[in-house]
């Protein structure tokens, strides 16, 4: 056989149903012996599209997501998308074609060296240079995509070797076990909670990598901590849990910082530092950090653990519960009361433009409690990572360690096909919309049914936020946009358009129940943001 069929064996050996790419010349063999493989080829706009669902499907589903370029200009369309999965640790399986290897010693069209330059922003690069290794490097790429830490790997296919003939077999798949934590650290953690006075948890993105949320829970409740949650780990414990604090991660004073603040000992769980920087929420240096996790603390001045735990997650949280003495009482209780009487504040709401508060109460009301959320990067961000209550684990996605705008619309998509039998919506700005919008004509192909909120300002609400907090004017953030209802239209989705408060809900009701791709275009109130910052620079502890 070619070597590009024995390649797409080996992605059909590690069970990859969906690649999603854009053809090119350089990878014609592949596309060719796609036409004869169970693999769903879903052809994109976009490069960056194609990389930002298979980095959300990587996400929702524990497994690599692929993504496929042509060379040159194509693999360089992935960067950003593959940098986003690397960076919060969703495995993610790029691939890119290239140009034949007699010409890659010099200068020649479109050739770049996209080994080397995937190597910056990935576990693992690598190109074949002969048939017969195509088994081990596709077993590599996948092994490591999906080993916690997990994130992106890269496989460069020239086109002249993929024509070769091989009779090389693909490798057995197989997942590496997580090791058990050590018990000498495990009874040290348990001593130092029993002893703390004030503990609080900061629990990251992965405890939903190692799918340790139950335990998650358990953990709090049995010993009577208090737990915030990462912009990634939204979901991670209910919010109706009675330990649940909420969001951590605005760059500003909140109530949960308050409670880091009292804070003697802070147990990290399953936290990436690119999450929520430590000098952010251990500005003093001078508490006590449990790490526990897969693997081992990155270094940081301000994250210096007393004790790391690294094992199995869900197993450690056993452990030392099961040795840590429980605290009585709930000392940050009037933190988490003081959030939920914040967000219901504006249940009734009726200015217009609507207020992200609002927006984001409608937003809850309408949605099913495991129907899933992709936020894309903005203003309207922020305001979800703090208002939007999570039930379970993996109904809020939102990109914070790379944050790059635009993954709302492709990853969308990708959600609707990982999760089909749960509703998706797209929570957008009008800028990071229009970053990946030719999308929706893959989503109208497809017969994916999905809605798009944009929250429209008519600019780059975010900066216009961070501009006016430090200089107190605007600089060069404000835009003109389409009519996004003729828009949809011209796509043949459906188009809404929010004109008061009261149509909303109804609209957002209705957009859910549509068996298409449904916009809604929603004029947003950004003024919040400013009178959200005085709040939080006047809040003073109420514990």
């Amino acid at each position: 056989m070619k070597a590009a069929e024995l390649f797409v064996r080996c992605l059909e050996n590690e069970g990859v149903e969906y690649i999603f790419g854009v053809p090119g010349e350089e990878n014609l063999d592949v596309m060719d012996a796609l036409l004869d493989s169970s693999i769903r080829f879903v052809t994109c706009r976009h490069e960056q599209g194609a990389a930002f669902m298979a980095d959300v499907y990587g996400r929702l589903t524990g497994r690599a997501g692929v993504c496929l370029a042509t060379l040159g200009p194509g693999a360089t369309n992935l960067f950003t998308g593959v940098a986003d999965a690397n960076m919060d640790h969703a495995p993610l399986v790029a691939i890119s074609g290239q140009a034949d290897t007699h010409r890659l010693h010099k200068e020649s069209h479109q050739v770049l060296d996209l080994e080397q330059m995937f190597q910056s922003i990935t576990k693992y690069s690598s190109r074949v240079v002969a048939p017969n290794i195509i088994p081990e490097v596709v077993r590599k790429a996948f092994k490591l995509a999906q080993t916690d830490k997990t994130g992106a790997t890269f496989i460069e296919l020239p086109e002249n070797i993929m024509k070769l003939d091989t009779e090389e077999p693909p490798l057995r798949s197989r997942q590496s076990m997580l090791s058990e934590p050590p018990q000498e650290k495990v009874q040290y953690a348990a001593e130092l909670i029993s002893q703390a006075r004030y503990p609080i948890i900061l629990a990251g993105n992965g405890v939903i990598r190692s799918r340790a949320w139950k335990e998650l829970a358990g953990f709090a409740e049995h010993l009577g901590i208090p737990t915030a949650n990462t912009f990634m780990a939204k979901g991670v414990i209910p919010f109706k849990h009675p330990f649940a604090l909420g969001s951590a991660g605005l760059q500003a004073k909140d109530y949960v910082s308050c409670g880091f603040s009292r804070a003697d000992v802070i147990i990290c769980i399953g936290y990436d530092l690119v999450e929520y920087h430590p000098h952010l929420w251990h500005p003093t240096r001078d508490r006590k950090i449990i790490h526990i996790d897969t693997s081992p603390a990155e270094v940081d001045a301000h994250y210096e653990p007393e004790v790391g735990v690294v094992g199995d997650i869900r197993h450690s949280l056993k452990r030392i519960a099961e040795l840590a003495t429980p605290h009585q009482g709930h000392p940050m209780r009037v933190l988490r009361e003081a959030l939920i009487e914040d967000m219901n504040q504006h249940a009734r709401d009726e200015a217009f433009p609507v207020k992200p508060q609002k927006i984001i109460w409608d937003l809850r009301t309408a949605m099913d409690l495991e129907d899933i959320v992709i936020c894309d990067v903005g203003a309207h961000k922020m305001w979800m990572a703090r208002m939007f209550r999570c039930e379970h684990p993996n109904t809020c996605l939102i990109s914070n360690g790379f944050a790059s705008m635009g993954i709302a619309v492709p990853g969308a998509i990708a959600a609707r096909l990982a999760c089909p039998e749960r509703r998706v919506v797209a929570v957008t700005g009008d800028g990071g919309f229009m970053m990946n919008s030719q999308e929706i004509e893959t989503a109208m192909r497809l017969g994916v049914a999905m809605v798009v909120l944009i929250w429209n300002d008519g600019g780059y609400g975010l900066i216009d936020w961070k501009q006016h907090n430090t200089f107190q004017r605007s600089s060069h953030v404000a835009f003109g946009n389409p009519d996004f209802v003729k828009y949809a239209e011209s796509f043949g989705a459906k188009g809404y358009r929010i004109e008061r408060v009261a149509d909303l809900m109804p609209t957002l009701r209705r957009a859910l129940a549509d068996d298409t791709v449904s916009i809604i275009d929603c004029p947003v109130d950004y003024r919040e943001n400013l009178i959200l910052t005085e709040k939080l620079g006047n809040l003073v502890s109420p514990l």
